[in-house]
């Protein structure tokens, strides 16, 4: 284990000397959310020095990035006596670069002021990777305005994969509006890396490891397993587009084959505006493919050394569980942990399961919503000019 901690200013450039004397590094990497981290370290003046406001953590991991970001929370113990006395003990607290990004608003008009707008959305119709590419760079990338631009930051370039998509996007969070274009696209990732002296925003198709990259009980790399299977929620969706009454633009998507098996179930999506009816099959869709799910599975899974994460599987591929005698299960890798010792090595895992089992319980889903269709509302509301 090789783990080196450095801190950089805005632009990359590294402002001291590494933290040699960490004590502790636990980072946590998520598929298409905001990445973070914490170190702790003997709270020398050298080290707080360098955390001006805006400067970044970068993690080294055998060589290898492992997650940078700009430091969020720092703060500091000591005590007479104990683990905290003499110098005390700093703890500091960051997210990856893409927090940088996806904190930001999409605005309708990029290439305007929020004074300037003049229009309700930004409409999109290309392929998944060059809207996402697009969304990045428009609104945080080399084509933002200039007070948005993210220093350094720069666009990878799409990579080959994901499938068309349309629809528009109003002045709502660019990451809840990112996973939603992924999602839709095939599943696509997105992400930030910094290689060299500059920050990527990559898109990426996760790979199809099930057939070489399993985990188990047997295997010795299985700590904990959660399997379960359930009905689906709702295997029709009636989406409701403008107008009311009779007027009403109303459509129905159904997920045949689940219905043939479990019968029909229906929910409602309410889709208030002038949208093209592409857009409706697309909403409908992504609810179905939400509640449909028939099977939701969590673990905890640990490296060794011949199956190792940025080795043999990353962020975001799909792997396979083995969840009793002969029968296994293939999962999304949605989140990876590593923690890290001065005195006592390291330790790498993986959560492998839907994305309910991680951070998006219903509930958070539906305040998302409430949110979004709350943003729509007030947009119409408003008068087209400000006096």
């Amino acid at each position: 284990m090789a783990i080196d901690v450095l801190v950089t200013d805005r632009n990359l450039n590294v402002v001291g000397d590494p933290i040699y004397c960490w004590e502790t590094v636990d980072c946590t990497l998520r598929f298409n959310e905001v990445s973070s981290g914490v170190f702790t370290a003997p709270a020398h003046p050298w080290i707080r020095a360098q955390l001006a406001p805006g400067n970044r953590i970068v993690v080294i991991r055998d060589g290898q990035i492992f997650l940078a970001g700009p430091w969020e929370r720092r703060f500091i113990e000591r005590s007479d006596d104990g683990e905290n006395s003499g110098i005390g003990k700093l703890t500091v607290e960051f997210a990856d670069d893409l927090s940088l990004i996806v904190s930001r608003n999409a605005y309708p008009d990029p290439a305007a002021t929020p004074e300037a707008q003049t229009v309700d959305h930004w409409t999109y119709d290309a392929n998944v990777e060059v809207v996402l590419q697009d969304l990045a760079n428009l609104n945080a990338g080399p084509g933002a305005l200039a007070a948005r631009r993210v220093p350094k930051l720069v666009m990878a370039g799409p990579s080959g994969v994901g499938t068309t998509v349309s629809g528009k996007v109003g002045l709502e969070q660019l990451g809840d509006a990112m996973r939603s274009i992924g999602f839709a696209g095939g599943g696509i990732g997105f992400r930030t890396r910094q290689v060299g002296t500059n920050i990527h925003f990559e898109t990426y198709g996760p790979a199809d490891l099930a057939d070489t990259v399993r985990f188990g009980f047997n295997l010795g790399n299985l700590r904990y397993l959660a399997y379960e299977e359930n009905a689906p929620s709702a295997t029709t969706a009636i989406v409701g587009g403008q107008g009311e009454g009779a007027d009403r633009y109303i459509i129905g998507r159904t997920d045949s084959a689940l219905e043939t098996v479990w019968g029909r179930r229906e929910t409602y999506v309410a889709r208030p505006g002038n949208d093209p009816l592409a857009e409706l099959q697309q909403a409908g869709d992504e609810v179905l493919a939400r509640e449909a799910a028939t099977a939701r599975l969590q673990s905890s899974a640990w490296d060794t050394e011949d199956q190792r994460y940025g080795e043999h599987y990353g962020l975001g591929d799909r792997v396979a569980i083995e969840v009793g005698p002969g029968e296994q299960v293939s999962d999304m890798v949605r989140l990876v942990h590593l923690q890290a010792w001065a005195s006592a090595g390291e330790l790498v895992s993986a959560m492998v399961g839907g994305q309910e089992a991680l951070t998006d319980p219903k509930w958070i889903y539906q305040l998302r919503e409430m949110n979004r269709r709350l943003a729509l509302l007030e947009r119409r509301a408003l008068p087209s000019t400000v006096a």
